[in-house]
């Protein structure tokens, strides 16, 4: 009795050490890897602005996406043909959320659906009355945060595209859905992602200020700077901010400094340099 007790004790004990060791040396593994030159290419086509990053954050957003591309599964929906170019593009500007921090890359996401263009969701929506109607919603992109790894981002094509072409308009559909990836992080998609170099209560502050003032000057029809739909939900306003950050980081400075600066220390890198 006492063999066959050690050896399953042995092989407990085996699995659990694996279970720690192979992850660390399957990403040093990965790591190890040379880029290759397709994507370099494509980074440099379909991405040009990026040559004004530094070697350092050059090297950082190529190390992320070798474990983006090597841990995320890509899947062409409605007959779509996923190629090497979308899985570049779309990897290296997720990774952009990801300079100088700590942790996976994107560790509670698992799948990325792409569909051709806009795609159309069923929802319900409670009516004045009480009642309940099934309405169908076109959407550029969604953001699943599911436990155990699973987390899902459906993206339009189309729009990714058009972002590419339009890289200081404001509004681009991957930074704003992978966002929202990291705002549910920490188990809630609710606007308030896991904080590690902001100070949590000038965050809270500033944010709540923010937000309330974007929904006041919406709901009266005045002009904002902000696209009115961040007004929407805590999630939105942040997941729009990142999207603003990122390709209108000057404008940002200069109409919400407070959101700017908190941004900054959030992303820990200043895109403004790199435009």
């Amino acid at each position: 009795m006492i063999i066959p007790f050690l050896l399953l004790f042995s092989a407990v004990v085996l699995s659990g050490v694996a279970l720690f060791v192979y992850p660390s040396w399957h990403r040093r593994r990965v790591l190890r890897q040379p880029v290759p030159h397709t994507w370099l290419r494509t980074l440099d086509t379909r991405l040009p602005w990026l040559r004004a990053l530094t070697r350092d954050e050059r090297r950082q957003l190529l190390d992320r996406m070798r474990l983006f591309l090597d841990e995320k599964q890509f899947h062409g929906c409605a007959g779509l043909e996923v190629t090497v170019e979308m899985r570049v593009v779309i990897a290296a500007q997720a990774c952009l959320l990801l300079f100088n921090r700590e942790g996976g890359v994107f560790p509670t996401l698992r799948h990325v659906l792409l569909y051709p263009a806009m795609f159309s969701k069923e929802q319900e929506e409670h009516n004045d009355d009480g009642t309940v109607s099934a309405v169908h919603q076109q959407l550029l992109g969604e953001s699943w945060a599911h436990g155990g790894g699973e987390g899902k981002v459906l993206l339009s094509w189309e729009d990714v595209e058009h972002d590419l072409e339009h890289p200081d308009d404001g509004e681009n559909v991957v930074l704003h859905e992978f966002a929202h990836q990291l705002d549910a992080e920490n188990g809630s998609d609710n606007g308030a992602p896991i904080l590690r170099h902001n100070d949590a209560a000038r965050w809270e502050k500033v944010m709540a200020r923010e937000f309330k003032a974007l929904g006041r000057a919406v709901a009266h029809g005045k002009h904002t700077f902000l696209d009115p739909y961040a007004a929407s939900a805590p999630a939105e306003f942040f997941a729009v901010l990142t999207e603003t950050y990122f390709e209108q980081a000057e404008q940002l400075r200069d109409w919400h400094p407070e959101l700017y600066a908190e941004l900054r220390e959030y992303y820990r890198v200043d895109p403004a340099r790199w435009r």
